[in-house]
Protein backbone atom coordinates (compact mmCIF):
# COMPACT_ATOMS: atom_id res chain seq x y z
CA UNK A 1 0.00 0.00 0.00
CA UNK A 2 1.12 3.29 -0.69
CA UNK A 3 3.07 5.48 1.92
CA UNK A 4 1.23 8.63 0.64
CA UNK A 5 -2.15 7.10 2.23
CA UNK A 6 -3.98 9.79 4.13
CA UNK A 7 -5.88 8.52 6.99
CA UNK A 8 -8.50 10.55 8.92
CA UNK A 9 -10.63 10.67 11.71
CA UNK A 10 -14.33 11.26 11.79
CA UNK A 11 -13.98 13.46 14.56
CA UNK A 12 -10.99 15.92 13.27
CA UNK A 13 -11.78 15.45 9.34
CA UNK A 14 -8.66 17.79 8.82
CA UNK A 15 -6.25 15.58 10.37
CA UNK A 16 -4.21 13.30 8.24
CA UNK A 17 -2.46 10.46 8.91
CA UNK A 18 0.20 8.19 7.35
CA UNK A 19 0.18 4.27 6.63
CA UNK A 20 2.87 3.40 9.60
CA UNK A 21 0.62 5.61 12.04
CA UNK A 22 -2.30 3.91 11.06
CA UNK A 23 -0.83 0.65 11.16
CA UNK A 24 0.50 1.35 14.66
CA UNK A 25 -2.90 2.30 16.19
CA UNK A 26 -4.58 -0.95 14.98
CA UNK A 27 -1.06 -3.00 16.38
CA UNK A 28 -1.84 -1.29 19.47
CA UNK A 29 -5.44 -2.12 19.45
CA UNK A 30 -4.94 -6.38 18.65
CA UNK A 31 -2.50 -6.31 21.76
CA UNK A 32 -5.53 -5.20 24.03
CA UNK A 33 -8.45 -7.22 21.42
CA UNK A 34 -9.03 -7.63 17.85
CA UNK A 35 -9.85 -4.90 15.77
CA UNK A 36 -12.40 -5.25 12.77
CA UNK A 37 -11.79 -3.95 9.65
CA UNK A 38 -13.83 -2.75 7.09
CA UNK A 39 -13.08 -1.89 3.18
CA UNK A 40 -14.65 -0.70 0.26
CA UNK A 41 -12.83 -0.55 -3.20
CA UNK A 42 -14.22 1.68 -6.13
CA UNK A 43 -12.44 -0.69 -9.11
CA UNK A 44 -13.50 1.69 -11.74
CA UNK A 45 -11.50 4.09 -11.11
CA UNK A 46 -8.53 2.77 -12.84
CA UNK A 47 -11.36 2.93 -15.79
CA UNK A 48 -12.34 6.56 -15.79
CA UNK A 49 -8.76 7.12 -15.72
CA UNK A 50 -7.92 5.32 -18.92
CA UNK A 51 -11.09 6.74 -20.56
CA UNK A 52 -11.69 9.87 -19.67
CA UNK A 53 -8.09 10.62 -18.12
CA UNK A 54 -6.76 11.31 -14.99
CA UNK A 55 -7.99 14.34 -13.64
CA UNK A 56 -11.46 12.89 -14.22
CA UNK A 57 -11.00 9.83 -11.86
CA UNK A 58 -9.22 12.13 -9.27
CA UNK A 59 -12.20 14.53 -9.18
CA UNK A 60 -13.99 11.27 -8.90
CA UNK A 61 -11.91 9.72 -6.66
CA UNK A 62 -12.49 13.16 -4.11
CA UNK A 63 -16.11 12.96 -3.98
CA UNK A 64 -15.85 9.33 -3.14
CA UNK A 65 -13.38 10.28 -0.54
CA UNK A 66 -16.16 13.18 0.44
CA UNK A 67 -19.03 10.82 0.84
CA UNK A 68 -16.61 8.64 2.78
CA UNK A 69 -15.72 10.69 5.38
CA UNK A 70 -18.93 12.53 5.78
CA UNK A 71 -21.00 8.91 6.11
CA UNK A 72 -18.20 7.94 8.46
CA UNK A 73 -18.74 10.88 10.51
CA UNK A 74 -22.03 9.75 11.02
CA UNK A 75 -22.34 5.95 11.14
CA UNK A 76 -18.43 5.47 13.07
CA UNK A 77 -17.67 6.70 16.34
CA UNK A 78 -15.35 9.13 16.94
CA UNK A 79 -12.26 6.88 17.87
CA UNK A 80 -12.52 5.06 14.68
CA UNK A 81 -9.86 5.84 12.37
CA UNK A 82 -10.60 6.10 8.60
CA UNK A 83 -8.37 5.68 5.58
CA UNK A 84 -8.26 6.03 2.43
CA UNK A 85 -5.29 4.77 -0.52
CA UNK A 86 -5.13 6.83 -3.31
CA UNK A 87 -3.24 4.24 -5.45
CA UNK A 88 -5.61 1.24 -5.55
CA UNK A 89 -8.99 3.36 -4.40
CA UNK A 90 -9.43 1.87 -1.27
CA UNK A 91 -11.32 3.29 1.72
CA UNK A 92 -10.69 1.51 4.92
CA UNK A 93 -12.35 1.42 8.54
CA UNK A 94 -10.75 0.61 11.57
CA UNK A 95 -13.57 -0.30 14.36
CA UNK A 96 -10.99 0.13 17.34
CA UNK A 97 -13.46 2.67 19.47
CA UNK A 98 -12.94 1.74 23.31
CA UNK A 99 -16.87 1.91 24.13
CA UNK A 100 -19.23 -0.13 21.54
CA UNK A 101 -21.65 -2.87 22.19
CA UNK A 102 -21.43 -2.73 25.81
CA UNK A 103 -17.44 -2.62 25.34
CA UNK A 104 -16.94 -5.33 23.17
CA UNK A 105 -16.37 -6.24 19.87
CA UNK A 106 -18.36 -4.89 17.16
CA UNK A 107 -20.57 -7.98 15.86
CA UNK A 108 -20.69 -9.11 12.30
CA UNK A 109 -24.23 -7.51 11.60
CA UNK A 110 -22.74 -3.69 13.13
CA UNK A 111 -19.55 -4.81 10.60
CA UNK A 112 -22.14 -5.30 7.90
CA UNK A 113 -24.23 -2.00 8.43
CA UNK A 114 -21.77 0.00 8.85
CA UNK A 115 -19.95 -1.37 5.37
CA UNK A 116 -23.92 -0.71 3.27
CA UNK A 117 -24.10 2.35 4.85
CA UNK A 118 -20.85 3.95 3.91
CA UNK A 119 -21.38 2.08 0.49
CA UNK A 120 -25.14 3.31 -0.09
CA UNK A 121 -23.67 6.33 0.52
CA UNK A 122 -20.84 6.17 -1.77
CA UNK A 123 -22.60 5.01 -4.57
CA UNK A 124 -25.47 7.40 -4.44
CA UNK A 125 -22.90 10.07 -5.01
CA UNK A 126 -20.16 8.80 -7.29
CA UNK A 127 -22.60 6.07 -9.48
CA UNK A 128 -19.77 3.91 -8.82
CA UNK A 129 -20.27 0.62 -7.54
CA UNK A 130 -18.09 -0.77 -4.87
CA UNK A 131 -16.61 -4.21 -3.46
CA UNK A 132 -16.65 -4.14 0.06
CA UNK A 133 -15.70 -7.07 3.01
CA UNK A 134 -14.75 -6.50 6.46
CA UNK A 135 -12.37 -9.05 8.61
CA UNK A 136 -10.88 -8.77 12.20
CA UNK A 137 -7.00 -8.77 12.66
CA UNK A 138 -6.65 -10.92 15.70
CA UNK A 139 -5.31 -10.76 19.14
CA UNK A 140 -2.08 -12.56 18.16
CA UNK A 141 -1.28 -10.47 15.19
CA UNK A 142 2.30 -8.42 15.02
CA UNK A 143 3.13 -6.36 12.23
CA UNK A 144 0.30 -5.93 10.83
CA UNK A 145 0.14 -6.18 6.49
CA UNK A 146 -2.76 -3.61 5.60
CA UNK A 147 -2.57 -5.11 2.00
CA UNK A 148 -3.12 -8.90 2.97
CA UNK A 149 -5.86 -7.43 5.52
CA UNK A 150 -7.27 -5.34 2.60
CA UNK A 151 -7.47 -8.82 0.84
CA UNK A 152 -8.78 -10.35 3.32
CA UNK A 153 -11.46 -8.73 4.14
CA UNK A 154 -12.90 -8.42 0.18
CA UNK A 155 -13.02 -11.81 -0.15
CA UNK A 156 -14.86 -12.93 2.93
CA UNK A 157 -17.42 -10.14 1.86
CA UNK A 158 -17.33 -12.25 -2.19
CA UNK A 159 -18.15 -15.33 0.02
CA UNK A 160 -21.21 -13.24 1.82
CA UNK A 161 -22.56 -11.73 -1.35
CA UNK A 162 -22.50 -15.45 -2.73
CA UNK A 163 -24.22 -17.06 0.47
CA UNK A 164 -26.57 -14.69 0.36
CA UNK A 165 -27.38 -15.60 -3.32
CA UNK A 166 -27.41 -18.91 -2.61
CA UNK A 167 -30.19 -18.19 -0.16
CA UNK A 168 -31.80 -15.92 -2.41
CA UNK A 169 -32.15 -18.76 -5.11
CA UNK A 170 -33.04 -21.15 -2.55
CA UNK A 171 -36.58 -19.11 -1.26
CA UNK A 172 -37.20 -18.17 -5.00
CA UNK A 173 -37.02 -21.99 -5.79
CA UNK A 174 -39.05 -23.26 -2.74
CA UNK A 175 -41.59 -19.93 -3.61
CA UNK A 176 -43.31 -22.04 -6.77
CA UNK A 177 -43.90 -24.96 -5.08
CA UNK A 178 -45.28 -23.39 -2.16
CA UNK A 179 -47.44 -20.98 -4.27
CA UNK A 180 -49.17 -23.89 -6.07
CA UNK A 181 -49.29 -26.28 -2.83
CA UNK A 182 -51.57 -23.01 -0.89
CA UNK A 183 -53.42 -22.68 -4.32
CA UNK A 184 -54.68 -26.20 -4.64
CA UNK A 185 -55.31 -26.18 -0.54
CA UNK A 186 -57.30 -23.13 -0.50
CA UNK A 187 -59.57 -24.34 -3.41
CA UNK A 188 -59.93 -27.34 -1.43
CA UNK A 189 -61.21 -25.89 1.23
CA UNK A 190 -63.24 -22.79 -0.08
CA UNK A 191 -64.93 -24.74 -2.98
CA UNK A 192 -66.91 -27.64 -3.29
CA UNK A 193 -65.27 -30.09 -5.49
CA UNK A 194 -66.43 -33.83 -6.73
CA UNK A 195 -64.33 -36.40 -5.36
CA UNK A 196 -62.19 -37.24 -8.87
CA UNK A 197 -60.97 -33.64 -8.96
CA UNK A 198 -60.41 -33.43 -4.83
CA UNK A 199 -58.42 -36.21 -5.77
CA UNK A 200 -56.32 -34.77 -7.98
CA UNK A 201 -56.22 -31.64 -6.10
CA UNK A 202 -54.47 -33.48 -3.29
CA UNK A 203 -52.05 -35.77 -5.14
CA UNK A 204 -51.06 -32.45 -7.03
CA UNK A 205 -50.12 -30.80 -3.86
CA UNK A 206 -48.51 -33.93 -2.30
CA UNK A 207 -46.49 -34.26 -5.55
CA UNK A 208 -45.06 -30.16 -4.89
CA UNK A 209 -44.38 -30.92 -1.21
CA UNK A 210 -42.18 -33.77 -2.37
CA UNK A 211 -40.72 -32.03 -4.82
CA UNK A 212 -40.08 -29.23 -2.39
CA UNK A 213 -38.10 -31.48 -0.41
CA UNK A 214 -36.20 -33.06 -3.34
CA UNK A 215 -34.96 -29.25 -4.40
CA UNK A 216 -33.81 -28.73 -0.99
CA UNK A 217 -31.65 -31.66 -1.24
CA UNK A 218 -30.54 -30.52 -4.48
CA UNK A 219 -29.44 -27.29 -3.62
CA UNK A 220 -27.53 -28.11 -0.97
CA UNK A 221 -25.80 -31.15 -2.48
CA UNK A 222 -23.39 -29.47 -4.96
CA UNK A 223 -22.69 -32.87 -6.38
CA UNK A 224 -26.30 -33.25 -8.20
CA UNK A 225 -25.32 -30.05 -10.43
CA UNK A 226 -21.77 -31.67 -11.30
CA UNK A 227 -21.33 -31.78 -14.89
CA UNK A 228 -18.25 -33.99 -15.16
CA UNK A 229 -20.70 -36.64 -14.99
CA UNK A 230 -20.10 -38.80 -17.48
CA UNK A 231 -23.26 -38.92 -20.33
CA UNK A 232 -23.68 -42.39 -19.58
CA UNK A 233 -24.28 -42.31 -16.00
CA UNK A 234 -26.32 -38.57 -16.01
CA UNK A 235 -29.83 -38.93 -14.33
CA UNK A 236 -32.36 -38.75 -17.27
CA UNK A 237 -35.91 -36.78 -16.75
CA UNK A 238 -38.90 -37.85 -19.16
CA UNK A 239 -39.96 -34.42 -20.42
CA UNK A 240 -43.41 -34.92 -21.17
CA UNK A 241 -43.60 -35.86 -17.55
CA UNK A 242 -41.47 -33.10 -16.80
CA UNK A 243 -43.99 -30.40 -18.69
CA UNK A 244 -46.82 -31.88 -17.11
CA UNK A 245 -45.76 -31.38 -13.82
CA UNK A 246 -44.76 -28.07 -14.89
CA UNK A 247 -48.23 -27.19 -16.05
CA UNK A 248 -50.06 -28.53 -12.97
CA UNK A 249 -47.41 -25.90 -10.59
CA UNK A 250 -48.10 -22.55 -12.24
CA UNK A 251 -51.61 -23.45 -13.23
CA UNK A 252 -52.90 -20.75 -10.01
CA UNK A 253 -50.83 -18.35 -11.31
CA UNK A 254 -52.31 -18.80 -14.82
CA UNK A 255 -55.76 -19.23 -13.54
CA UNK A 256 -54.99 -15.95 -11.33
CA UNK A 257 -54.10 -14.17 -14.24
CA UNK A 258 -56.33 -15.96 -16.84
CA UNK A 259 -54.13 -17.15 -18.80
CA UNK A 260 -54.34 -19.86 -21.72
CA UNK A 261 -51.48 -22.37 -21.95
CA UNK A 262 -50.77 -24.39 -24.65
CA UNK A 263 -48.93 -27.04 -25.18
CA UNK A 264 -48.42 -26.98 -29.48
CA UNK A 265 -46.29 -30.50 -30.08
CA UNK A 266 -43.81 -31.92 -27.92
CA UNK A 267 -41.10 -34.46 -29.52
CA UNK A 268 -38.10 -35.59 -27.32
CA UNK A 269 -38.51 -38.26 -25.13
CA UNK A 270 -35.51 -38.45 -22.55
CA UNK A 271 -33.30 -35.03 -21.56
CA UNK A 272 -30.27 -35.53 -19.53
CA UNK A 273 -31.11 -33.69 -16.36
CA UNK A 274 -32.48 -34.72 -12.99
CA UNK A 275 -36.39 -35.09 -13.58
CA UNK A 276 -36.53 -32.07 -11.03
CA UNK A 277 -34.50 -30.00 -12.41
CA UNK A 278 -35.93 -29.87 -15.95
CA UNK A 279 -39.43 -29.65 -14.12
CA UNK A 280 -37.87 -26.76 -12.10
CA UNK A 281 -36.50 -25.02 -15.37
CA UNK A 282 -40.03 -25.23 -17.08
CA UNK A 283 -41.43 -23.57 -14.38
CA UNK A 284 -39.28 -20.85 -14.44
CA UNK A 285 -39.66 -20.26 -17.90
CA UNK A 286 -43.25 -20.65 -17.99
CA UNK A 287 -43.99 -18.40 -14.48
CA UNK A 288 -42.21 -15.78 -16.28
CA UNK A 289 -44.04 -16.28 -19.75
CA UNK A 290 -47.58 -15.94 -17.17
CA UNK A 291 -46.26 -13.28 -15.56
CA UNK A 292 -45.08 -11.00 -18.21
CA UNK A 293 -47.74 -11.41 -20.84
CA UNK A 294 -50.68 -9.70 -21.21
CA UNK A 295 -53.28 -10.76 -18.75
CA UNK A 296 -55.94 -12.81 -20.06
CA UNK A 297 -53.39 -13.81 -22.50
CA UNK A 298 -51.70 -16.50 -24.22
CA UNK A 299 -48.41 -18.53 -23.63
CA UNK A 300 -47.47 -21.08 -26.02
CA UNK A 301 -44.72 -23.67 -25.37
CA UNK A 302 -43.67 -26.28 -27.89
CA UNK A 303 -40.23 -28.74 -27.92
CA UNK A 304 -39.00 -30.32 -31.29
CA UNK A 305 -35.90 -33.14 -31.50
CA UNK A 306 -32.76 -31.32 -33.39
CA UNK A 307 -30.60 -33.35 -35.66
CA UNK A 308 -27.54 -32.35 -33.21
CA UNK A 309 -28.71 -34.19 -30.78
CA UNK A 310 -30.61 -31.80 -28.81
CA UNK A 311 -34.05 -31.02 -27.55
CA UNK A 312 -35.37 -27.51 -28.40
CA UNK A 313 -38.20 -26.21 -26.44
CA UNK A 314 -39.87 -22.57 -27.09
CA UNK A 315 -41.92 -20.57 -24.69
CA UNK A 316 -43.70 -17.71 -26.32
CA UNK A 317 -45.92 -15.19 -24.71
CA UNK A 318 -48.22 -11.84 -25.62
CA UNK A 319 -46.19 -9.08 -23.66
CA UNK A 320 -43.88 -6.53 -24.40
CA UNK A 321 -41.56 -8.93 -25.34
CA UNK A 322 -37.27 -8.07 -23.95
CA UNK A 323 -35.76 -5.30 -25.51
CA UNK A 324 -32.36 -6.64 -27.45
CA UNK A 325 -30.04 -4.52 -24.95
CA UNK A 326 -31.35 -6.23 -22.28
CA UNK A 327 -31.29 -10.39 -23.68
CA UNK A 328 -27.99 -10.98 -22.20
CA UNK A 329 -28.74 -9.45 -18.91
CA UNK A 330 -32.08 -11.00 -17.79
CA UNK A 331 -30.33 -14.17 -17.29
CA UNK A 332 -27.68 -12.67 -14.04
CA UNK A 333 -28.61 -12.45 -11.05
CA UNK A 334 -31.66 -10.45 -9.04
CA UNK A 335 -31.91 -8.37 -13.08
CA UNK A 336 -35.10 -7.05 -13.23
CA UNK A 337 -35.95 -6.16 -16.88
CA UNK A 338 -36.98 -2.79 -18.07
CA UNK A 339 -40.28 -3.74 -18.97
CA UNK A 340 -40.97 -5.83 -15.97
CA UNK A 341 -44.56 -4.72 -14.03
CA UNK A 342 -44.58 -7.29 -11.73
CA UNK A 343 -43.20 -8.29 -8.38
CA UNK A 344 -40.61 -10.59 -7.96
CA UNK A 345 -36.77 -11.91 -6.96
CA UNK A 346 -34.77 -11.77 -10.51
CA UNK A 347 -33.40 -15.13 -9.95
CA UNK A 348 -35.76 -17.70 -11.94
CA UNK A 349 -34.34 -16.93 -15.64
CA UNK A 350 -30.53 -16.75 -13.61
CA UNK A 351 -31.30 -20.31 -12.00
CA UNK A 352 -32.82 -21.29 -15.65
CA UNK A 353 -29.14 -20.28 -17.16
CA UNK A 354 -26.87 -21.91 -14.94
CA UNK A 355 -28.84 -26.04 -14.75
CA UNK A 356 -29.03 -25.39 -18.53
CA UNK A 357 -24.89 -24.43 -18.40
CA UNK A 358 -23.80 -27.33 -16.49
CA UNK A 359 -26.10 -30.05 -18.10
CA UNK A 360 -24.52 -28.65 -21.58
CA UNK A 361 -27.53 -26.90 -22.60
CA UNK A 362 -28.31 -23.12 -23.10
CA UNK A 363 -31.17 -20.79 -23.09
CA UNK A 364 -31.53 -17.31 -25.05
CA UNK A 365 -34.43 -15.14 -25.68
CA UNK A 366 -35.91 -13.30 -29.31
CA UNK A 367 -38.95 -12.48 -30.40
CA UNK A 368 -42.29 -13.95 -30.25
CA UNK A 369 -44.45 -14.18 -33.12
CA UNK A 370 -47.40 -13.47 -30.45
CA UNK A 371 -45.19 -10.23 -30.10
CA UNK A 372 -43.86 -10.44 -26.70
CA UNK A 373 -41.21 -12.99 -25.93
CA UNK A 374 -40.07 -16.20 -27.44
CA UNK A 375 -37.60 -18.32 -24.98
CA UNK A 376 -35.28 -21.32 -26.12
CA UNK A 377 -34.06 -24.12 -23.93
CA UNK A 378 -31.59 -26.10 -25.70
CA UNK A 379 -30.82 -28.82 -23.74
CA UNK A 380 -28.72 -32.51 -24.72
CA UNK A 381 -31.03 -35.25 -25.14
CA UNK A 382 -30.34 -38.47 -24.03
CA UNK A 383 -28.16 -40.78 -26.36
CA UNK A 384 -30.97 -43.37 -27.64
CA UNK A 385 -33.18 -40.07 -28.16
CA UNK A 386 -30.89 -38.54 -30.51
CA UNK A 387 -29.44 -41.55 -32.25
CA UNK A 388 -33.27 -42.64 -33.13
CA UNK A 389 -33.96 -39.26 -35.01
Amino acid sequence: MATDTSFRRPSQLREVWRVKQFVRRVEAEVERRSAPILVLRARELEQVASRSGRRAAHHLERRCLRAFVETAARTLRSDDVIAHDRDCGDFLAALIAPVRAGGGLPDASECRTALARLATAMEAQTGLPFATGWTIVPVSSRDVDVSRVVEEALARGARERLHLSFFATLAHELRTPLTSVRGYLETLIEDQLDRETTQRFLETARAEALRMSRLLDGLFDASSLDPGIPAEEAPRADLQAALAAALNAVAPIAAARRTVISQLGCEGGSILLPPDQLTQILINVLENAVKHGREAGRVYVASTLLENGQVQIAVDDDGPGVPADERSAIFTLAYRGSTSTTSGTGLGLAVVRRLLERAGGRVEVNDSPLGGARFYLRIPAALNEASAK
